[in-house]
């Protein structure tokens, strides 16, 4: 067994850290069983993909940003918000060059290409990804709503002032009034 094919195994485990670590702002707002990181990070991609097509950027590009945008997490946990005052917010390309410092050259390097790149929010892509992240919070705080928990303003606000993209803005406008089962009229 070559070293670089244990530490890709080893990463592998890491990232599979996020699939049990819940995001934990929403515990602030009564949410008993808050989404994944993963589940989070998930829908992120998607809807980066998504924005990115709209904006006439590189729709995979900007899905491949997302995808790595929280994997940091794994180490440090999720930091709500509310947190801030209180730590300094964990440097992502560092925590990044540790995951990945084991890693061959070619998987570290695209790596954290993809997260440098997300940081910078240099290119459409990033932006288009870094919306979605604020977007999915959005979305995900509409359903919590609509599931009973009151107390979700907050995060809704907060993922609209964090927006660049007129796409992504327009959907924020309109993403409170849709109800989330209303895909299936499409």
């Amino acid at each position: 067994m070559a070293d670089s094919d244990a530490a890709l195994a080893a990463f592998g485990y890491e990232l599979g850290v996020l699939k049990r670590m819940s995001r934990a702002g929403w515990w602030h707002a009564g949410v008993r069983d808050p989404e994944s990181v993963a589940e989070h990070s998930l829908r992120a991609s998607q809807l980066a993909a998504l924005l990115a097509a709209e904006e006439g950027a590189d729709p995979a590009r900007a899905a491949y940003l997302a995808l790595w945008h929280d994997t940091q997490e794994a180490r440090t946990g999720d930091l709500p918000r509310a947190a801030l005052p209180y730590v300094t917010k964990p440097d992502a390309r560092r925590i990044t060059d540790d995951q990945t410092k084991a890693l061959s050259a070619a998987a570290a390097n695209t790596v954290r290409a993809a997260v440098d790149e997300y940081e910078s929010a240099s290119t459409p892509e990033a932006r288009c990804a870094r919306d979605a992240d604020k977007l999915e919070m959005l979305l995900q705080a509409v359903e919590y709503a609509n599931s009973g928990v009151s107390q979700v303003d907050e995060w809704i606000a907060t993922a609209r002032k964090a927006l660049s993209t007129d796409t992504a803005r327009r959907i924020a406008e309109v993403a409170p009034e849709v109800p989330p089962l209303s895909w299936r009229d499409y």
